[in-house]
């Protein structure tokens, strides 16, 4: 590896994680589908690509950590592998919910995943993946800013399902199971959208060197309100 310039080997990875990436973002993308058409087909297909992004991530993380220990990398260039080892485990954990979302299946009814409106918040936070992602390629900091106005609109979707699931099981004929899946849904879709917020504020930091605040989580924000 020390024969090659670092530029390649960084070059390589970024390219990696990019392919990565687009694996990622497809298979989120179908499990949305799934919970709307309830294809068990299409089920199967995205826990199946999970098993090929967990063996991607680990690949990838595998050829960063020699390229740390067989290099002594500038100040920029670790900057830029520690971004690709912290985006690379977010894209992996963003596969672990999809395949969460999809095994909610068997407990969602065809009319009350219509009650819902997942799809829209699973296309946005689709589109918060893509711009993350397409940040990190540019070394974009003004697309990785708008991130966080996404995530605001996420926030407001996933209060908005949590309270009229709470309310809904507090009627009589409330399937107590079914509005927990909803909740659980409505918690990954939410945690989507914070990993692509990581996603982001590490862009930002490989771009200026300073790091973003994280914000805390939705669903603290509205267990915190619930309470207090």
């Amino acid at each position: 590896m020390a024969e090659r310039p670092v530029h390649e080997h960084i070059r390589e990875l970024s390219d990696s994680l990019t392919a990565l990436s687009e694996i990622v973002l497809r298979n989120f993308l179908l499990a949305i589908d799934v919970l709307q058409s309830l294809d068990k087909g299409k089920a199967r297909q995205v826990k199946n690509a999970d098993r090929e992004i967990d063996e991607a991530e680990i690949q990838l993380e595998s050829q960063c950590l020699s390229f740390l220990a067989l290099q002594q990398p500038v100040a920029k260039d670790f900057r830029t592998i520690v971004a690709i080892m912290k985006i690379n485990d977010n894209l992996e954990r963003i596969g672990d919910l999809s395949v969460h979302i999809v095994e909610r299946l068997p407990e969602i009814g065809s009319g009350l995943q219509r009650t819902y409106d997942f799809d829209s918040m699973g296309v946005k936070v689709g589109e918060m993946v893509r711009k993350a992602v397409d940040a990190f390629a540019c070394k974009d900091e003004a697309l990785a800013r708008q991130i966080n106005e996404l995530e605001e609109e996420i926030d407001l979707m996933h209060r908005l399902i949590f309270k009229k699931a709470m309310a809904s099981m507090k009627e009589p004929s409330a399937d107590i199971d079914q509005l927990i899946a909803v909740l659980s849904i409505s918690r990954y879709l939410e945690r989507i959208a914070d990993h692509a917020t990581k996603i982001a504020n590490e862009v930002v930091y490989l771009v200026t060197g300073v790091k973003s605040r994280e914000k805390d989580s939705a669903y603290d924000k509205l267990l915190s309100s619930l309470v207090n």
